[in-house]
């Protein structure tokens, strides 16, 4: 073949070496890992400049038939994309297409080539060219072109009303909200959904709407540019009434967005069917509550009755026990009375026998009584040990034995009644002792006292106003010894009255109602006090009223009020010494005169 073999016989074996990619060769080998393929730099960079080429190909451009009517002194208000051919892919053209869109309407609408052709050009910047030029200067900034992406003026911000949702829910809404998602500075915009969707889904979506992030600003609608101020204080000036009217749209923006949120929640079917599903599921876990209640209730009321029943059990045993021991009781009772008047009826019928150990009828009598007074003293033992004695025994020795009897009882009785006499001496003693105290004391009531105390007590009854205060004013009044009474000093007193003897109380009645017979049984004499100069009148009563008496009537007024039953009867028995017409007559004297003179009121 013409050339030389080397041939080494020892050389040393192959090594495998670690070889990092550096500068463009590891920008390349990054891309092909990201994109799972084997392939080198330079393939990679040929492959994208066909695909750009390929793309500038399939680039078809729309022709705008307006464009050269275009003011381009009004270029704001025009619709850039439109102009530069791309008003079919808008917002979605990439930069490279609008290079190359820019590209090709250059070559197409320069004036130089127009001019060429033999076309009119308009002079300086009125020509519509520089309509295409400013498209281009728009779009290819992508701040300015956000700007005007912002108010793209294609763009459909109407809101579905509320009929139109109902009808067709999703095919309505799903528009809406896609072609709003454009808005969104978070990417994954969630899906409308359909029917079948989850509760976590519809959730997810509404949430996101709800606090919904939106890019869109209205910078490209300021109506003055702040480049054009001539000082520092114009252009603040410009800048806050750009600021003041971007916050206002960028507020009215976010209102259509709540509004087209609230209308679609309104309206969608999901909603309403999970509203029915969690009040079912509510009715579900209350209707469950409610049996579990009911059940509980139930067992309740079933231990509450066993507890009942169980108890009602016991009663009726302890009840049937004290009933048969009341029986025992009872009939041990029968037997006891029955024996006591065996042995009674044996003892009278001995005595009777024996005549009553004596032969003289009064002593008979006597003896008679005594035994009686015996058999109701005497207990059971005692009566058959009696009438043992009597029944082996002579009549002295009998008469003896129940002379003995006789003495022993007498003896009890009379050491009884010691008893209960120094009982009541005590009882009173220290009602008087507790009831001492006050002006004057109160441990001495003498009998006048005592009954002024009965007749004011049942003068002034139960039920009367300030009635001991009324009741003691009444006693110091009519009182002889000149002791003054209080209030706590007559309750006392009427208490230790109330526990006293009934025959002490008799006795102090009694007393009471002949000393009132007494001072009633003459006619009363004319008191020779001097009359009360306020109350004279010409027209007088047929006795002059003294002090005490008009301070008597105008208590017993007030005692009395016009609805008490007898009010007259009861005014004259407190004013002693007049009637009831002398009261009468008194009281409208008093009136006559106190409506003569209010000044004496």
């Amino acid at each position: 073949m013409g050339q030389d073999i080397f041939v080494f016989i020892n050389a040393d074996a192959s090594v495998l070496c670690q070889v990092e990619p550096v500068g463009r060769w590891f920008e390349a080998f990054i891309k092909r890992r990201n994109i799972h393929v084997s392939a080198s730099f330079q393939e990679l960079e040929d492959e994208k400049e066909l695909s750009e080429e390929s793309g500038d190909e399939e680039l078809q451009l729309e022709e705008f038939p307006m464009l050269k009517t275009l003011d381009p002194k009004d270029w704001k208000n025009q619709d850039h994309y439109a102009v530069l051919g791309l008003g079919h892919i808008r917002y979605k053209a990439s930069q490279k297409q609008i290079k190359a869109a820019h590209k090709a309407m250059v070559l197409k609408h320069h004036p130089d080539k127009r001019k060429a052709a033999g076309e009119q050009i308009g002079e300086g910047d009125n020509d519509y060219f520089t309509c295409i030029t400013k498209a281009y200067e728009i779009l290819s900034d992508p701040l300015k072109r956000r700007a005007f992406n912002s108010i793209d003026p294609t763009f459909d911000n109407t809101v579905p009303s509320k009929s139109e949702g109902k009808e067709n829910f999703f095919e309505v809404f799903s528009s809406v909200f896609e072609r709003n998602a454009r808005w969104s500075n978070k990417k994954n915009v969630p899906k409308l959904g359909d029917m079948n969707s989850s509760f976590e889904e519809v959730d997810a979506f509404y949430s996101f709407w709800y606090n919904f992030d939106s890019w869109r600003e209205f910078s490209y609608l300021d109506e003055e540019e702040k480049e054009k101020a001539e000082c520092r204080d114009e252009r603040r000036w410009i800048e806050k009434q750009n600021r003041a009217a971007r916050a206002l749209r960028k507020k009215e923006e976010m209102n259509r967005i709540r509004t087209l949120v609230d209308t679609a929640y309104s309206c969608d079917p999901r909603i309403k069917k999970f509203k029915e599903e969690e009040k079912a599921k509510k009715e579900a876990e209350k209707k469950a509550k409610v049996e579990a209640k009911r059940k509980e209730q139930e067992e309740r009321e079933r231990q509450r009755q066993a507890e009942i029943e169980a108890a009602r059990i016991v009663k009726e045993k302890e009840e049937e026990e004290i009933r048969q021991q009341a029986l025992l009781m009872k009939k041990e009772k029968d037997i006891q009375k029955k024996a006591i008047k065996k042995e009674r009826q044996k003892l009278r019928t001995t005595c009777k026998n024996w005549n009553y150990f004596s032969d003289n009828e009064a002593e008979s009598v006597k003896m008679m009584e005594e035994v009686e007074k015996l058999c109701d003293r005497l207990e059971l033992t005692s009566l058959q040990c009696l009438n043992e004695a009597l029944t082996s025994t002579t009549r002295e020795e009998g008469r003896a034995a129940v002379e003995k009897q006789i003495h022993e009882i007498n003896e009890q009785i009379r050491r009884e009644k010691e008893e209960a006499e120094a009982r009541m001496r005590q009882t009173t003693k220290s009602s008087e002792k507790s009831a001492s105290g006050g002006v004057g004391g109160s441990k001495n009531w003498p009998e006048d006292d005592l009954q002024l105390l009965i007749k004011a007590v049942n003068l002034f009854p139960a039920g009367t106003n300030s009635r001991w205060e009324v009741i003691a004013n009444y006693m110091n009044l009519h009182s002889t010894t000149g002791i003054r009474r209080t209030a706590k000093d007559v309750i006392n007193k009427a208490k230790s009255l109330q526990k006293l003897d009934p025959h002490q109380k008799d006795d102090i009645n009694k007393k009471a109602f002949d000393k009132f017979k007494k001072e009633h049984g003459v006619v009363p004499q004319a008191d020779n006090a001097t009359p009360s100069e306020r109350f004279e009148a010409p027209y007088g009563d047929s006795s002059p009223w003294t002090t005490e008496e008009q301070k008597l009537l105008e208590q017993a007024l007030k005692t009395y009020p016009v609805n008490t039953p007898e009010r007259w009867e009861k005014i004259a028995a407190s004013v002693p010494g007049r009637s009831k017409k002398d009261c009468m007559k008194r009281y409208k004297l008093v009136l006559v005169v106190t409506l003569k003179s209010p000044q004496l009121l």
